[in-house]
């Protein structure tokens, strides 16, 4: 019996998430592709895994018990890779990163040019997802690592099952239409007599923010929700409110915005995550450090 580690992992992901469109969701397949390999999977073992019950599916007690051996395998699988990278001389990897927008723009160009230059051998490829979404996609399985992001005021959920290493640490400063603000810092108070442009309170940043502006006495009349950053700052550019924007978030910038620091300094971690084990993946450790070298050379190193 051969068994497939794709099929085996999809196995894992229908016991974790309870329906086949979970699954396949979280794997980035059709839910008729997620059926149609587990079907695959239960002709090669040869026994039942799978039952519907009403509009739903459950794993058969002989399918819970290759789900476990699914972790099993699937973690010794990962060690081996740790293993192998270990013994080699010049390390050769390929490796998948979850990235937003202003890390694809303002960190990870640097970044891969740094690991290249000292070791050609690691391949990254990145994804683009929510910052709330990275974490999970880790943990998971989907990604190798990610970054994630902690605000001075408000730290992501920690997950056990995960190791972080701090990169970088980001000021967040006032972003404003063009001419509105004079001076060459501005209160966070003082901005609350203006209309905010700002992701929503089910957002990582915008409950950060939300967080920072209650901690200064007031709460911010949101005028406009929007979730990408690129689309508040060219708001703000057609003057309709102002936002906080972080440091790597300032190569988004559009003409026709202000960025003046905050008197106050606002500050968020950002870390490398990636799954805990105990045979440690050096050629994410080599990652690790290559966005280290990157973010000091940007003037954003842990230590500032």
């Amino acid at each position: 019996m051969e068994l497939s580690l794709r099929r085996l992992q999809m196995l894992r992901e229908l016991h974790r998430r309870g329906t086949v469109t979970a699954a396949a969701q979280a794997l980035h397949y059709s839910p008729s592709g997620v059926s149609q390999q587990l079907a695959q999977l239960e002709r090669e073992v040869g026994v039942k895994l799978i039952e519907k019950t009403g509009r739903r599916v459950q794993l058969t007690e002989l399918g819970l018990l290759l789900s476990e051996h699914a972790e099993e395998i699937l973690g010794s699988v990962e060690r081996a890779t740790a293993a192998i990278e270990s013994a080699q001389e010049g390390i050769t990897a390929r490796l998948t990163v979850a990235v937003w927008a202003s890390v694809a723009s303002g960190l990870l160009p640097r970044t891969l040019s740094v690991l290249h230059a000292a070791h050609p051998g690691i391949e990254v490829s990145s994804t683009e997802l929510l910052p709330e979404e990275t974490a999970d996609a880790v943990r998971e399985g989907r990604l190798d690592m990610s970054f994630v992001i902690d605000y001075s005021r408000l730290a992501s959920d920690w997950e056990p099952a995960l190791h972080r290493s701090v990169v970088a640490v980001e000021r967040l400063h006032a972003a404003v239409p063009e001419g509105v603000v004079p001076d060459d810092t501005v209160s966070l108070a003082a901005l609350a007599e203006f209309p905010w442009i700002l992701a929503g309170p089910r957002s990582h940043f915008g409950r950060a923010v939300r967080a920072e502006c209650h901690a200064h006495g007031f709460e911010p009349r949101i005028a406009h929700t929007v979730e990408e950053q690129f689309t508040a700052l060219a708001m703000i550019a057609g003057g309709l409110g102002v936002t906080l924007v972080s440091d790597l978030g300032l190569t988004l910038l559009p003409p026709g915005v202000d960025v003046v620091p905050l008197e106050e300094p606002v500050l968020r971690t950002l870390s490398v995550a990636h799954r805990a084990s105990s045979t440690p993946r050096p050629s994410i450790d080599l990652f690790v450090e290559a966005a280290r070298t990157a973010a000091a050379e940007q003037g954003l190193g842990a230590a500032t």
